[in-house]
Formats: structure tokens, sequence, C-alpha cells
């Protein structure tokens, strides 16, 4: 039988090799790169399922057509089960050999497909992988990029000796390191689309304290956020808004000598919006509700509160203390793509 298929395959175009047992089969495959291995099931020694599993137990293993004369399905879903690509149930006559060259055609061809597909995966990764190391090198020089203005602008504060044009550009250099935070969030971590605002809004309210705090008045700002990673765009409008309350309330809520505490909230309303709070328990908004300053951070925050539909608020926290407080509010609305999960590794 193995030879009138030899025969009959080697007239369609195929070059056969026999072996007379699954073991002498499976000897021959561990030396020879073959495209495709036929088994019969009932072979002496060892059956067509034993051989099958030895098979496929090969490092580089071949498709393999299973080849049975029982016409009991169990066997062939078993095959199946354990790794043939096909089944062919012999028969006496020219048609078996026919439906055997057909089969073996079958699954060459998607052998191939198989190969070529896995062979375009395997250059989109690496492809994928070029892109992201492009995309951190990018990242990682616009941060060298934004730190170096920040020191150009810190040297040109120190240079003025009016100090209302140096409190300007500190606020400048702070809004600059605002997004400059996002930015180096971006190239140290595997995602570049999102960024995980506990680390991100922690480490804001830490250098804001550092920055406005004093020897008489420390300003402890103390951030409370929930797990939640956000599009980068909508983490750096976030960001810039906490950084202008934060500051306002470390400059304008206490007195100078005075300590106090800025709490910075930022909660996930279920999964449509997310609201970003700044409350500190100094003296309140002023009585006109005109905003201490030059105004500039009020209209930035108005700009970026238009640019995202987000809707600010303003209300005193205990508004019949003599100590009012303030609690400034926005309210981001989010597409499903804005927002993730932050999952914890524990």
């Amino acid at each position: 039988m193995r030879r009138l298929a030899a025969r009959a395959l080697a007239r369609k175009g195929f070059e056969v090799s026999l072996a007379a047992s699954g073991a002498e089969g499976v000897d021959m495959a561990k030396v020879t790169a073959f495209d495709l291995v036929a088994v019969d099931h009932y072979m002496p020694g060892q059956d067509g399922l034993a051989t099958l599993e030895a098979l496929r137990a090969l490092r580089d293993c071949p498709p393999i057509v299973y080849v049975t004369g029982s016409e009991e399905s169990r066997i062939a879903v078993a095959a199946l089960q354990s790794g043939a690509d096909d089944y062919v149930v012999k028969s006496v006559g020219e048609d078996f050999f026919d439906l055997l060259a057909s089969s073996f055609d079958q699954v060459l061809d998607r052998a191939q497909l198989r190969r070529a597909g896995e062979a375009a995966e395997a250059e989109l990764r690496a492809s994928n992988a070029r892109l992201e190391a492009l995309l951190k090198e990018v990242n990682h020089r616009v941060a060298n990029n934004l730190q170096m203005i920040m020191s150009f602008v810190a040297l040109q504060s120190k240079s003025l000796t009016d100090p209302a044009a140096r409190e300007a550009l500190q606020k400048t250099q702070q809004r600059i390191a605002t997004v400059a935070q996002v930015n180096r969030r971006l190239y140290t971590t595997d995602d570049v689309e999102f960024v995980a605002m506990g680390d991100y809004l922690t480490g804001l309210a830490h250098d804001l304290s550092e920055t406005w705090s004093n020897g008489a008045g420390v300003r402890r700002v103390v951030a409370s956020v929930d797990p939640v990673r956000v599009a980068t765009d909508k983490a750096v409008a976030l960001g810039m808004i906490a950084n202008e309350w934060v500051s306002n309330a470390c400059k304008y809520a206490y007195d100078h000598d005075d300590g106090g505490e800025i709490r910075l909230i930022l909660r996930q309303m279920g999964g449509a919006s997310i609201e970003l709070t700044v409350e500190d328990d100094g003296a309140g908004m002023p009585g006109d509700g005109v905003a201490r300053g030059t105004g500039l951070g009020t209209r930035l925050i108005e700009a970026l509160a238009r640019t995202h539909k987000a809707a600010v608020s303003y209300a005193p926290i205990n508004a019949a203390g003599s100590r009012p407080g303030t609690r400034a509010s926005i309210r981001v609305d989010l597409r499903p793509e804005d927002v993730k999960p932050l999952i914890s590794s524990d």
C-alpha cells in the first residue's frame, strides 16, 4: 500500500520517502526536513496516534495528514485533537490516491499561508519595536529640551530685579515643569498613550509643595487620586489646571508665615467623566469674585476648559466660618478611548 501510494503521488508531482513503521518515520523526521508527513493509523510497533504524539514533540514538526482505514469518527477526532492538520479515510482504488493528493495540497497551502502570516506578524512586531524605540527617543529629547528651557527661564528670572517680572517667569517655569513631568512619564513607561494620574499628580503635588513652602510657612499639598490612566492630552490639561489652582492656593489661601494644607483630588465619576478638585482651608475667594494676580492663570484654565468642553466651579467649603476655604472643581467628560483602569501588579 505504501509503494502504491508513493507511485501514485509521484505521478502527481510529489517526492515521497517511505517508512515501514511509526518509529522509523519519527527517526527520519528528526534528520530530514519534510514538507509534510502522512501517518497511517494501523502500523507495527506503535499506532498512528502514538506516532503523531512523537512527531508533534519534534522541534520543527511539519504538517501531518492522518490516514486511517477505520470509519470510526472517534479516531479522526482524536487525531485532529492531537495536532493532525487533516485526515483521510483509506480505501481501495485510485480515488483514495486522488483524495490523499488533494489533502496534501490543501494542507501544504494552509501551512504556507500560516508561515506567511507568522512572518508578517514577526515583521510587524519588529516594526512596532522600532517605532516604540524611536518614539521613546523623541520623548526623551523633548524632555531634555523642556529641561533646558526651564533652565533658561530660571537664569532669566534671577537676573531680574522687578519682583512681578520674576514671579511671572517663576510661574512660567512651573507651567513648563508640569508639561515636562507628563513627557518624562511617557518615555519611562511602556505606555505612551496614557498617563497614570496617581503617579503624575502625586509628583506634581510634591513639586508644588517644595516650590511654595518657605522657612516659616509650609504648604502641604496632599494628593488623593483614583487609580486611572488618562489619555495624554487630557492628562496635560488636568495637570496644567491643577498647577494653577494649587499655586493660587499656596500663594493666597494662607498668610505668608502660616502653614496650611491644600488637597488635590481626582475622582472617576462612573465611566463617563473625571472630576479634578483643589481644596484649601484658607481665607476664601475675594469678595468681588475677581481672581488675584495677573489673571493669566484664570484665563488659561478657562481656555483649557473650553477646549475640553468642561465645566469649572468655585465655592467656599465652610461659608459660615471665619476661614471659609475654597473648593475649585472641573469635570471632564471622557470617551471610552480616553481612559483606562490602572491594574495593580500585586
